[in-house]
C-alpha cells in the first residue's frame, strides 16, 4: 500500500484529505507543520506528499527544497495544494521540484486526478 503524508496546518483539511486519500487506497499520516512533517519523513519516507503551500512556520517551498535534501527525499512525489491562483506561485512550486499543484479547494476528483499526473495513483 503506498502512503502519503497530508502536511497542512488546519485540522478540517488535513482530516478531509485523509479520507480522500484512504478512499484511493494510500495509507496516511498527517503532520501540522513542516517541522513535524520533516521529522515524519526521516523516520519513514513517504511515496506522496499533499503539501500546503502556506505553512505558517516555514513555507510550502522551503519544506520541499528541505525534503530533497533528506536520504531518499527525492522518491516522494509532492502535490502542493494552496488557495493561490498566480501562475508565478505555481510555477515557482513546480520549479522547486512540486509534481502537481492543487488549487484548493479540492474534492476526491481533483486529488485523483493530480495523483495519476504525478505518476503516484
Amino acid at each position: 500500500m503506498k502512503t502519503c503524508l497530508v502536511v497542512e496546518e488546519s485540522r478540517v483539511v488535513r482530516k478531509v484529505a485523509r479520507r480522500l486519500l484512504e478512499d484511493l487506497g494510500f495509507a496516511v499520516a498527517e503532520a501540522a507543520d513542516g517541522a513535524e512533517g520533516l521529522a515524519w519523513c526521516a523516520a519513514m519516507m513517504p511515496d506522496v506528499v499533499l503539501l500546503e503551500a502556506d505553512l505558517s512556520l516555514a513555507s510550502g517551498l522551503d519544506f520541499l527544497r528541505r525534503l530533497r535534501l533528506e536520504p531518499g527525499g527525492f522518491r516522494p512525489k509532492v502535490i502542493f495544494c494552496s488557495a493561490e491562483t498566480d501562475l508565478e506561485r505555481i510555477r515557482e512550486a513546480l520549479d522547486a521540484g512540486a509534481a502537481e499543484y492543487i488549487i484548493k479547494p479540492f474534492d476526491s476528483d481533483i486529488v485523483a486526478e493530480k495523483l495519476a499526473l504525478a505518476g503516484a495513483a
